[in-house]
């Protein structure tokens, strides 16, 4: 039996550069959607186990959707904006929520007998409604402004909102989580890292630190390690580096 690929959306961003990279060490058969082939290394395009395509996902057709998601089994998305003044109010303002409702369409759309994954890059600043998580009332005031001021921060909720809300935890094609780090940091090797259901910290006012190589870890093993995938599907994960959560 052929083994599935995975799918990997924002894999020339910061984090999802590291998730690539440790996926070609596995010998997984990768796919990747880049607007820009310059942001890519020469080696991902001369690798048998890539393949790239060339054009913005939201460009896509129902039916170029259906053939992109039809041979894979994980689907990952390390989509942001970019934090310049076109990135954060220009459009698509909801790059995140309308590439993740129009992917899983396409692969409900598919009829695969085998759920596909789905693995959504959040952030702690996203509260997991499903737990009814508390915060304190400065926290929710800050969350209140960043909703009127900053749309990525809006689409990173409504992403998370329509796979919980929409795909919930029981649907036949899908499966999904979405990671939640803190305050990201570049690091150059994996170190230990904690999983929690919430977060330990305020995500406003005590932020902790989240390596994206440990981000792109993480997601890697809750492709390919079903019981960690068990124990995460249909919740919203939250990882820090080990020793920075108390």
């Amino acid at each position: 039996m052929k083994r599935m690929k995975t799918l990997v959306l924002g894999a020339s961003g910061a984090t999802g550069k590291h998730l690539v990279h440790q996926l070609i060490i596995k010998g997984i058969e990768i796919k990747i959607v880049v607007r820009s082939l310059e942001r890519i290394p020469e080696i991902w395009k001369k690798n048998t186990r890539i393949e790239v395509i060339h054009a913005s996902i939201l460009d896509l057709s129902t039916k170029e959707m259906m053939v992109l998601t039809a041979d894979c089994g994980s689907i990952v998305s390390c989509l942001g904006h970019n934090l310049n003044l076109k990135g954060i109010y220009g459009k698509p303002r909801k790059l995140v929520t309308d590439t993740a409702r129009r992917l899983c369409n396409a692969v409900k759309a598919n009829k695969e007998n085998k759920p596909v994954k789905y693995i959504l890059m959040n952030t702690t600043g996203n509260r997991n409604r499903d737990l009814n998580e508390e915060v304190s009332l400065v926290q929710k005031c800050v969350l209140i402004l960043l909703r009127l001021l900053l749309p990525p921060h809006v689409d990173n909720e409504k992403a998370a909102e329509y796979l919980s809300k929409e795909i919930e935890q029981k649907n036949k094609h899908i499966e999904w989580t979405a990671v939640r780090p803190d305050g990201l940091t570049d690091e150059k090797e994996i170190s230990e890292y904690t999983i929690h259901q919430s977060p330990t910290r305020s995500a406003i006012f005590d932020a902790g630190k989240t390596s994206r190589i440990n981000v792109g870890n993480f997601m890697y093993r809750l492709i390919e390690e079903q019981e960690l995938w068990k124990k995460w599907e249909g919740k919203m994960p939250v990882i820090y580096n080990k020793g920075l959560q108390d």
